[in-house]
């Protein structure tokens, strides 16, 4: 049946939902949260399929699709999401934030991966001055903060500073626990580190030194940490809760000249969970001075 030049979905045709209506945050964070009465919701929205194609598509009875959608019933087993994913013609990104494996893992055992695959990238920065707005937001409403710096003047340190004034002193930091790691003063690692940068090794250690004092001053009053640690550094991180700015120290560069990657935790993807795990292991080997 055409209507005013738009032809109408039988129960039998396909859905097909359009590739940018699965990189929406709404349809993403459905995804993630395994909300499929939403995810029917968003295919209702955006590929125009109405409950019939949509049990039709995945399985099912309309009357259970009208109860996933209206949320008097949740969908929980394995077998049934592999339906819905197959029915809606899930993209590889799409399934992994439902918990699945994408289906040429399926076909072939485990192909190399595109990017889409692992959709825990979900932005790249020419450098920190391009994210820093989109940090502070997720850092005033975040309920952990973790910090890898060489100094951390910039980021944590001093009152301008990216991050300072996310944690005004008169909240004391309240509800957010912050871990913050530098490079210690004292180490070879710094002398070689501020050999790379063309500054004095008594330069760079002050600046440690400073950034430390300062945040002493919210450990009065909040959760705050710091640790020293003695390794080279390599990478430069911001964790706010599930969502990770990192960025690379080079011979060449400072950290917050680096490109900076912004890391969703996924359920499947490795890099959010292997910078964690980097982080935990330097905390653990670090020396705690506050």
């Amino acid at each position: 049946m055409d209507t005013g030049g738009r032809t109408m979905g039988t129960a039998l045709e396909p859905i097909e939902l359009p590739d940018w209506a699965w990189e929406r945050a709404e349809v993403r964070e459905a995804l993630r949260a395994r909300d499929i009465g939403a995810v029917f919701r968003h295919t209702q929205q955006y590929a125009g399929a109405s409950q019939a194609r949509i049990a039709t598509a995945t399985g099912m009875t309309q009357a259970r699709v009208s109860e996933i959608i209206s949320g008097r019933r949740e969908v929980s087993r394995l077998d049934v999401y592999e339906r819905i994913a197959d029915g809606l013609h899930m993209p590889d990104d799409a399934r992994h934030l439902l918990g699945l494996a994408a289906s040429r893992e399926r076909r072939a055992g485990g192909a190399a991966f595109d990017l889409a695959a692992f959709p825990e990238v979900v932005r790249v920065y020419a450098a920190q001055n391009s994210a820093a707005q989109e940090i502070q937001q997720l850092a005033r409403s975040a309920t952990e903060l973790d910090v890898l710096a060489v100094r951390g003047l910039g980021l944590i340190g001093l009152n301008d500073s990216l991050l300072r004034a996310c944690l005004p002193r008169e909240q004391g930091g309240q509800g957010l626990r912050v871990r913050v790691a530098l490079l210690d003063p004292d180490s070879d690692a710094l002398a070689r580190r501020a050999a790379e940068i063309g500054e004095s090794a008594e330069s760079l250690a002050s600046g440690v030194r400073l950034a430390e004092a300062r945040l002493r001053e919210l450990a009065d009053a909040g959760d705050v940490g710091v640790w020293r640690y003695r390794m080279l550094p390599t990478w430069r991180l911001i964790r706010t809760d599930g969502t990770m700015f990192v960025g690379a120290f080079d011979s060449g560069w400072e950290g917050h000249e680096s490109a900076l990657y912004k890391v969703m935790d996924t359920p499947h993807g490795p890099l959010y969970r292997g910078f964690r795990r980097m982080f935990e292991a330097v905390i653990d080997g670090a020396r705690r001075t506050i």
